[in-house]
């Protein structure tokens, strides 16, 4: 990508409608993304500060809302042209 050319968004909404479910936890986040982030690359981008904001513990499982799951990804992917 050039820099004079803006980055272009990506939609990934239609994710969410298909997810069963308003929480996504830490160990399913391949499963909802279709493979393209395996949990252990999330959990270390949490300790780094750099994961999925407002994530939370239910018992042992670190879980993510689902609204801020695609927020993250859509900032964090680009459109190939």
């Amino acid at each position: 990508m050039k820099a004079t050319q803006a980055k272009q968004k990506v939609d990934l909404k239609s994710m969410a409608r298909r997810w069963p479910s308003a929480l996504v936890a830490r160990n399913e986040i391949d499963k909802f993304t279709g493979g393209v982030i395996h949990p252990r690359t999330m959990a270390n981008k949490d300790a780094f500060g750099e994961g999925i904001e407002n994530s939370f513990r239910v018992g042992r499982k670190v879980v993510y809302h689902v609204a801020d799951v695609i927020r993250w990804l859509e900032k964090h992917a680009e459109a190939v042209e």
